[in-house]
């Protein structure tokens, strides 16, 4: 009975599996002729039966297994009151991040880290300045900052040639200081990832600045003072 059992189970695996891949496939065909320049991370099966879960560069989208119809928007477990769309958003904003580099960011360091936050900052925003007012505060409560460019006037505008000027200098960290305090800066141009920058920004829908980003890829949109962001920081950490 067991050797039946187990020729049972293999053979609806072999007549199961290549209509799920057939799916996939209208989906990844459909995908193609409607939106011929997306960059396909990844299609899968959802939680919803006949939905598939399509990642786009940093971007979650579900699409019907016959690939005619696209859903934006957030899938939640109402069960267990999770936003299952967030959660794997997460794990994509780290994966991107880390794709961007550490060595293509402006990172402030304490002395001994505890925490890490990338954030996307406006040289000319208010509250960003503001944040960067209290750098010494954040390196008080060991959180690393790593700085990624996000000019919301865009590409080149004031804003936008401050942020290359910026990247551009001799000493980045103390330019970017200097900038924020509408301090002289002299201008220049090199090779910058600035606007792999405002991709990314685009990608993690972006809306304004500053935008904080953690290590587990949880965002915290607008200004968080050090001993605000450091409480969130260890209430994530206590949830892994």
């Amino acid at each position: 009975m067991k050797k039946i059992a187990q020729a049972t189970g293999l053979l609806l695996l072999t007549l199961i599996l290549p209509f799920a891949n057939a799916d996939e496939a209208a989906v990844k065909q459909a995908l193609g002729k409607s939106m011929p320049t997306a960059k396909i991370e990844s299609i899968k099966p959802s939680e919803i039966k006949g939905v598939y879960e399509v990642v786009l560069g940093s971007s979650i989208y579900y699409v019907s297994e016959d690939g005619k119809y696209l859903l934006q928007g957030r899938l939640v477990d109402l069960a267990n009151r999770t936003d299952l769309t967030e959660q794997k958003l997460g794990v994509t904003r780290k994966a991107a991040l880390e794709k961007i580099g550490v060595d293509n960011m402006i990172v402030f360091k304490p002395k001994i880290g505890k925490y890490k936050v990338s954030i996307f900052t406006d040289i000319d925003c208010g509250y960003c300045r503001k944040l960067h007012s209290e750098i010494d505060q954040y390196m008080a409560e060991g959180i690393t900052i790593q700085y990624l460019f996000f000019p919301r006037a865009g590409k080149g505008s004031d804003s936008y040639n401050k942020a290359v000027s910026v990247w551009c200098a001799k000493d980045r960290n103390a330019a970017l200081t200097a900038a924020k305090k509408d301090q002289g800066l002299e201008k220049k141009t090199c090779a910058n990832p600035i606007d792999k920058h405002m991709q990314l920004a685009a990608e993690f829908d972006v809306k304004g600045t500053p935008m904080i980003v953690t290590e587990n890829g949880n965002i915290y949109p607008g200004y968080l003072p050090a001993k605000e962001l450091v409480q969130a920081l260890q209430a994530e950490t206590a949830a892994k």
